[in-house]
């Protein structure tokens, strides 16, 4: 099918039209007889810069969820206070909050590729230092600092994912970077339970969070070597650099498109440099502000909540909670038990996050995201039900609960406003909109994770169960008050 006696562009003969950026990646290679591909090949270029950023999300996953198994360790070694603790589990979703808008934003100013290094840089360091601290301020520090890196990458890596890809495997592609996510927290379990069986000691937390640093460098190293986003060139009038970066993108042999000219919209490009954050308020751009973030708000109340505390709650059904835990020994013992549970539950998160990369281009973001919500709120319903239940069915019921809950989140909430939050906004504001829709779910996150032990021990887990379920069904009401459907929709005519 690559032969170049066989293949051949449509704009072949003359002078190519102008076309937009995603009309170039969209276009299809057509055969001889005039056959066309049933989908647009996708080069080595696009599929590098995909791998680079579904990394991303991995350490992501694995750094966060991680916390859920170091937090024990953690807490003895340091000899934490309640409060101690809840902003040693809040550090690094508070420094995500801040990177979403503070670093991702900046990705419209200096460009998708410059921040996409600049954090990866600033992750590899943190973590360096992570594993080196010696006291509770520079444990804070470093949690914070990986968060920021972490929420800079919200945005830019979702734009430089969809920003260079066909539209209509957007969503797909897209997801299937984000379902790095989720592989990235069983991981962080998974290695958290290994390290405590191979080093059963209070210190090896630092272990746990090592073994992301030597990956992280190679990915680091990768994303020097990818093109910048032609959308964003173009809209800063860049324009001969954007034909140049279309040509590296779609660089195939045979050579696919023969040469490259990009159509110039003026009014952007005069208008692009001037955009500020209050963009995102006009009119314009508010429906699709709060659509994009609202929602987000509502589901990482549940999902943070639930996913970094897991290995608290089956702890707790298991009889291993805090009071049984009377030697070191006895919390290296719990921390396994209570990872396997939670590896078990958060597997979960990767069958639902299959299941929305290959609904979300057929039944559409919107759908899935209000099937989701509700879907939450059923298996928060269903955890509450281990309350005061019988002690051989509490722990079926919270297994139950999660599971469900972890399915339905990825399927529809967890994946689709991670998804959305990249395509409801136009390219200039594309950055600062996807950022500040991130950042507001982690208002939701941060408040969530340093304030659930407290809330466990003051208004007790059923309580709380039930304020997340009411959480989630507000989430799928706002969801289809404020719906903005995307599935399929060319990028460069948003906000157009």
């Amino acid at each position: 099918m690559t032969d170049s006696t066989t293949l051949k562009a449509r704009d072949q003969a003359g002078q190519p039209a102008q076309k937009t950026v995603q009309e170039y990646i969209d276009e299809l290679p057509v055969w001889a007889d005039g056959t066309t591909l049933k989908s647009t090949p996708m080069t080595g270029m696009q599929w590098r810069i995909w791998t680079l950023a579904a990394f991303g999300k991995f350490f992501e996953g694995f750094v966060v969820f991680m916390g859920g198994v170091s937090l024990p360790l953690i807490t003895r070694e340091f000899h934490l206070a309640a409060s101690e603790k809840g902003l040693v589990t809040s550090a690094s979703l508070a420094g995500i909050l801040v990177g979403t808008i503070l670093l991702g934003g900046l990705s419209d100013y200096f460009g998708r590729k410059l921040m996409f290094i600049a954090e990866m840089i600033i992750f590899c360091l943190f973590l360096a230092l992570l594993i080196m601290v010696g006291n509770f301020l520079s444990l804070v520090i470093c949690l914070f600092g990986l968060g920021m890196a972490l929420g800079c990458d919200y945005p830019t890596a979702h734009m430089i994912i969809s920003e260079n890809i066909p539209s209509a495997s957007r969503g797909r592609l897209v997801l299937g970077a984000f379902a790095f996510q989720a592989i990235g927290a069983m991981s962080g379990i998974i290695v958290g339970a290994v390290v405590l069986v191979i080093d059963p000691d209070i210190s090896a937390w630092r272990w746990m969070y090592a073994t992301a640093l030597a990956p992280a460098i190679l990915i680091t190293v990768g994303r020097f070597f990818i093109t910048e986003s032609a959308n964003w060139l173009i809209v800063r009038g860049q324009h001969e650099k954007a034909e140049q970066a279309v040509s590296r993108l779609l660089s195939r042999t045979p050579v696919y498109p023969q040469k490259v000219a990009l159509t110039r919209h003026v009014v952007d490009e005069a208008s692009a440099s001037k955009q500020t954050f209050f963009a995102l308020f006009n009119a314009k751009n508010l429906r699709a502000t709060i659509f994009s973030s609202a929602p987000w708000l509502f589901q990482d109340l549940g999902t943070y909540g639930i996913g970094v505390f897991t290995p608290t709650l089956i702890a707790a059904a298991l009889g291993s909670g805090p009071d049984k835990i009377r030697s070191p020994a006895d919390l290296i013992a719990s921390g396994i038990h209570s990872a396997e549970a939670a590896a078990l539950t958060t597997s979960l998160l990767i069958v639902g996050i299959v299941f929305a990369i290959a609904l979300s281009d057929s039944l559409g973001r919107i759908r899935l995201q209000i099937f989701g919500f509700l879907g939450c709120a059923v298996g928060l319903l269903v955890a509450s039900l281990s309350i005061g239940a019988p002690e051989a069915l509490r722990l079926d019921l919270i297994m139950a609960g999660v599971m469900l809950f972890n399915f339905m989140t990825n399927l529809g909430p967890n994946a689709q406003t991670y998804l959305l939050a990249g395509e409801v906004f136009p390219t200039e504001v594309r950055g600062m909109g996807a950022g500040f829709a991130a950042m507001i779910g982690k208002v939701g996150a941060v408040a969530t994770t340093y304030g659930f032990p407290l809330l466990l021990a003051s208004i007790g887990t059923r309580a709380l169960l039930y304020a997340l379920v009411v959480s989630s069904v507000i989430g799928a009401v706002v969801t289809w008050v404020f719906r903005i459907e995307t599935t399929g929709v060319n990028l460069d005519r948003i906000g157009r």
